[in-house]
């Protein structure tokens, strides 16, 4: 855990209110990201349920995890729930729906010929387990247990869920116009070829 997370943490479960804005403050533009290429117009609404999802759920939070680990695992069940809320079905299956099939209609910047947008647009048409595995291992730095925490799934699932997750994401990028150039061939090791090349693309979305 970083320590300044871990002085805050301590503090919050305390009762220290301040400590626990400060905690908010310093990984909102995380969660803001986590959630804009996804919703549209209710990243807001989604940001402001799972903030308060952390706090409805802090007696829980005995400090384990990290406060990343433990903010994100809240995000991935209110991104899940607004899903089934918008489709009227409990029953989607995040491991096959994409946000295509999720969220048809993508926005303008999903459509310029750009390779931004291609990444995301990408990104949006592989199933949604896949895609939140990339982008909070590469995007957002969780590895191994908190990686296994947030998305629910044993701590030795974690690599192949990624290999199949960049793997796919290489398929859709290759169905793209404007996809080309992020399509670098992987040489040598696959997989140490592949955490390269997501590395790469990650620089896309800073």
């Amino acid at each position: 855990m970083d320590e300044q997370d871990g002085d805050l943490c301590a503090a919050w479960r305390a009762g220290d209110r301040a400590a626990g804005e400060a905690l908010f403050e310093r990984h909102f533009d995380a969660l803001y990201r986590f959630f804009e290429h996804k919703v549209g117009g209710d990243v807001g609404d989604l940001v402001q349920r799972t903030l308060l999802g952390c706090l409805e759920a802090q007696a829980r939070f005995r400090g384990d995890a990290s406060f990343r680990t433990f903010l994100f695992a809240i995000a991935r069940h209110e991104l899940f729930g607004y899903f089934r809320a918008r489709q009227r079905a409990a029953a989607l299956d995040f491991s096959v729906s994409s946000l295509a099939d999720l969220a048809p209609g993508p926005s303008t910047a999903l459509r310029q010929r750009t390779q931004r947008a291609a990444l995301l647009a990408a990104l949006g048409n592989i199933p949604l387990e896949l895609q939140l595995a990339v982008e909070l291992h590469y995007w957002e730095g969780l590895r191994g247990p908190a990686l296994a925490e947030v998305l629910e799934i044993p701590e030795g699932t974690v690599r192949s869920r990624l290999r199949r997750g960049l793997e796919a994401l290489r398929a859709a990028l290759a169905q793209g116009d404007a996809a080309s150039p992020l399509l670098t061939p992987l040489t040598g090791d696959p997989e140490a070829a592949l955490d390269a090349w997501a590395a790469e693309l990650a620089r896309l979305t800073e």
